[in-house]
């Protein structure tokens, strides 16, 4: 594999979210370019790769891991596949991008990273918020002491619901709304406060709006207890109507402050037609919205890509690795098992026989 210039990427899946992939590549061009798409979905990898001028398109991504000048592959497909894709890119030679959450089990989790280590290839985890400008530069004010002592971190993210099916299939998901969006809340939290080691985790969930479509929960509130005395606070929802809510507040005990995702980035709009875009997640452009600009910089995508890529040619250390992915899954499988006993739970946590998270809250009928 080459040393320097471009990385060579591929993409596995042909979706929302690898599109979103695709487009951060383009946006920050300078470390990366993507030469290669695999998805198994007729005429949407050759779709996607018509919009970005992708040269190569393939219909199973094990064909697409031969090719051999791809150095950094990224996958967007659904979650029960990311551990046997990770292995088998590995296995490759080539660095991982996985899509958060890491994978459905702590087992596979332990593979991942065990594979990736053995082959000597990176395992970076796809956590954006650790790249959300907003938020990088709350993170800054907090450890330049300008809030003194944290002791509450809230993060909240809310839609009414995911583009994809496969969200909804528990079998493919591993759960609902905490698996899709509880991941992003932990992760933040634990990094926003140096990454102190998580003591326990009290967790509520409910099927509130969506129980004719998923046997996953769509409404959780989470407490995260660290070791450092902080709190966690993290609220999700497929169930909040009127598009995507994301923000967060940092409380200490000589300061606090409140990010709003979109709301900042937002052009007050009132239109009796409509119009075409506004905003992810938004059910209509009618009447009142906030369409948003540079969408995808201020999540953090294209940094979190260039990131990835510098990360390869060894300019930059992995801000975000497959041994995040497993502190987050561990206190996901805390929540579920909160939610299921009404118990908080302590970590370390790892109960044997896990087939899917949800099972600790819901177990499937027999």
């Amino acid at each position: 594999m080459a040393a320097a210039g471009r990385v060579k990427v591929g993409i596995i899946g042909s979706g929302f979210e690898a599109d979103i992939h695709a487009e951060s590549f383009r946006i920050m061009p300078e470390a990366a370019e993507v030469v290669a798409i695999a998805s198994p979905t007729q005429g949407h990898a050759a779709a996607l790769a018509t919009k970005y001028g992708i040269p190569r398109v393939f219909s199973d991504y094990r064909e697409m891991l031969r090719e051999k000048d791809i150095e950094m592959v990224t996958i967007t497909a659904p979650n029960y596949l990311h551990a046997q894709m990770t292995v088998d890119i590995a296995n490759a030679g080539k660095h991982v991008v996985c899509e958060k959450p890491l994978c459905m089990t702590l087992d596979e989790a332990d593979l991942m990273i065990g594979t990736c280590k053995q082959r000597g290839v990176l395992l970076m985890y796809a956590e954006e918020l650790y790249f959300t400008p907003k938020y990088v530069k709350a993170k800054e004010m907090a450890d330049q002491g300008a809030f003194g002592k944290v002791y509450l971190v809230k993060q909240s993210e809310k839609h009414f619901g995911p583009h994809a099916e496969w969200f909804w299939d528990v079998e493919r998901s591993g759960g609902g709304v905490f698996m899709d969006m509880g991941c992003h809340g932990v992760a933040f939290c634990h990094w926003f406060l140096g990454r102190p080691a998580i003591k326990s985790v009290y967790c509520q969930m409910d099927t509130h709006v969506h129980g004719d479509k998923t046997r996953g929960e769509d409404d959780v509130i989470c407490v995260i207890e660290f070791a450092n005395g902080a709190r966690g606070l993290v609220e999700n929802s497929w169930a909040r109507r009127g598009g995507m809510q994301d923000r967060i507040e940092i409380h200490g005990d000589k300061g606090l402050s409140y990010a709003d995702l979109h709301m900042g980035n937002a052009l007050p709009t009132y239109s009796e037609d409509g119009y075409g875009y506004a905003v992810e997640k938004a059910p209509t452009t009618k009447g009142w919205t906030w369409p948003v600009f540079e969408e995808l910089w201020n999540y953090g995508f294209p940094q979190e890509m260039r990131h990835f890529a510098r990360c390869v040619r060894g300019a930059e250390q992995p801000q975000a690795t497959g041994e995040d992915g497993r502190i987050v899954l561990e206190a996901l499988y805390a929540g579920y098992q909160s939610a299921g006993t009404g118990a908080r739970v302590s970590l370390p946590f790892r109960p044997e026989g896990v087939r899917i998270p949800i099972d600790l809250w819901k177990p499937r009928e027999q």
